[in-house]
């Protein structure tokens, strides 16, 4: 049910820095987005989880550019078996 259900739906735009595939019996992409920083100030990364094949593909094949990628948050996933993080990536665009 809690991941039927969003909490928040958002953006967040930057670099993919990681994307690896992971888990023992149902494996999700996992990854890390280095968001744009004020200059001056330390650089934020933003963990992620990717459920879809297609989504990761499309993250994989952005590599190098800047993305933005469109998440929703699922609170209270019972465990780590449907993502390591609650932020699931739903959708990517290049930004120009």
């Amino acid at each position: 049910m809690a991941l039927n259900w969003s909490y928040s739906t958002g953006e967040r735009a930057g670099y993919v820095q990681k994307l690896s595939k992971k888990g023992f019996i149902v494996k999700t992409w996992e990854g890390e987005l280095s968001m744009i920083a004020i200059p001056g100030s330390l650089p934020e990364t933003f963990s992620f989880t990717v459920r879809k094949n297609d989504v990761a593909e499309a993250i994989n094949g952005s590599l190098g550019k800047r993305v933005k990628l469109y998440y929703e948050q699922h609170i209270g996933v019972p465990t780590s078996f449907f993502g390591e993080t609650e932020y699931y990536v739903v959708k990517i665009e290049v930004v120009q």
